[in-house]
């Protein structure tokens, strides 16, 4: 399964940046929305990497490629960016299933949000505020393997659990525009059919999810460049 995360940095643009590797005692069977490594498949490892708040590459796919290529990491791996300090990292574990979320919440956005570009229903318009874009990024472990349905459905019961914990901090959103997930099995076994919010690894899934993102939200996190330069 996954070590606990390890802390270390990459040198970059004239900074020493974190980052937050997992490694695989074995490969695992992975789901993930993230940049590198997203989809269904075979995994071996799991970056989390801080950027700053003024990342501008447009292949973020090859830049975690080049910093998983530095770490000396063999084997496709799920690789992730983040404005948050990612030694901010809160950890949760519910009934075997281990939790890792790095929560950068900023003002959140509803998912269903109207579409910026329409037509407003009345003469006035408004300026939309400012609003810094945060992420949440979500790593899971299931210490058992699941199907890929039920991996399918482990995500979704963990965005719900995300937004569960968000509503319950007060916060008029579901999540942000840029968060991540990605959920972690042994690839061996019988698989489990399910990944539902009361299937038995669904329910620890979302409790542990929960309490993390609770956890993480309730900080104050300031975005690691602003802090690094304040």
């Amino acid at each position: 399964m996954l070590t606990e995360p390890t802390l270390t940095s990459r040198h970059e643009d004239g900074w020493d940046i974190p980052l937050l590797v997992w490694r695989a005692d074995r490969p695992l069977l992975a789901v993930s929305s993230a940049p590198l490594g997203g989809g269904i498949g075979v995994r071996h490892w799991v970056v989390n990497a801080t950027v700053p708040m003024s990342y501008h590459r447009d292949d973020p796919a090859d830049h975690l490629a080049e910093l998983a290529g530095q770490l000396g990491l063999d084997g496709p791996g799920v690789g992730l960016l983040t404005g948050v300090d990612v030694a901010e990292v809160i950890t949760r574990t519910d009934a075997g299933v281990r939790v890792w979320a790095t929560v950068g919440l900023g003002i959140p956005v509803q998912a269903a949000a109207p579409d910026p570009a329409a037509p407003e229903p009345v003469p006035a318009r408004r300026a939309a505020p400012a609003h810094r874009v945060g992420t949440v990024n979500i790593v899971v472990q299931v210490p058992a393997r699941l199907g890929d349905a039920a991996l399918v459905n482990a995500v979704a019961t963990a965005t719900e659990a995300k937004a569960q914990a968000i509503r319950e901090l007060g916060l008029a959103g579901t999540g942000t525009p840029t968060d991540a997930v990605t959920v972690c099995c042994r690839a061996d076994g019988e698989p489990s059919a399910y990944g539902g919010p009361r299937s038995a690894w669904g329910a620890p899934l979302a409790r542990a999810v929960h309490a993390a993102v609770l956890a993480g939200g309730a900080a104050t996190v300031v975005p690691w460049s602003e802090r690094r330069t304040a």
